[in-house]
């Protein structure tokens, strides 16, 4: 991945961010992990790049429901900030609730996946998630876009 050196997971589950980080190697993706464990972790992180002029993420995976400010209120921050509007902002989530689908679109997500129970289903849906975003979307460039 030469757009940008990053992928943002927002996960507080160990377990399943271990998924994510065996999904990467598997899909044999260069790219960092960089691991938030809250909605305002997330906000933090990227706040810190836009302040400090480093490269943003290529993706933000997110998680709906993390400790405190979950990341549906993540969400809303994120796409509130005109700098990050186009950075691919996936949800992971073991929410199947169609009011959570519609806020998370409403909101602006890109994709919604539920978690799957089973881990190499799992894993196939982040490898997807992966190869999709990162290796086959063209994507606007994330260099120090700092305001």
């Amino acid at each position: 991945m030469s757009r940008t050196d990053h992928v943002l997971v927002v996960e507080d589950n160990d377990d399943d961010y271990e998924t994510v980080t065996e999904a990467v190697r598997r899909a044999g993706l260069a790219n960092q992990l960089r691991r938030a464990i809250s909605g305002t972790d997330c906000v933090d992180m990227l706040l810190e790049c836009l302040q400090h002029g480093s490269t943003l993420p290529a993706l933000i995976l997110l998680d709906l429901n993390t400790p405190s400010a979950d990341g549906r209120d993540a969400l809303v921050q994120i796409r509130e900030n005109t700098t990050l509007l186009t950075i691919p902002l996936v949800v992971l989530s073991a929410s199947a609730n169609p009011r959570d689908v519609a806020t998370a679109y409403g909101n602006g997500a890109n994709a919604y996946h539920i978690k799957p129970v089973n881990h190499a289903t799992h894993l196939e849906i982040l490898q997807t998630i992966f190869a999709y975003w990162l290796n086959h979307a063209v994507l606007p460039t994330h260099r120090s876009l700092s305001k």
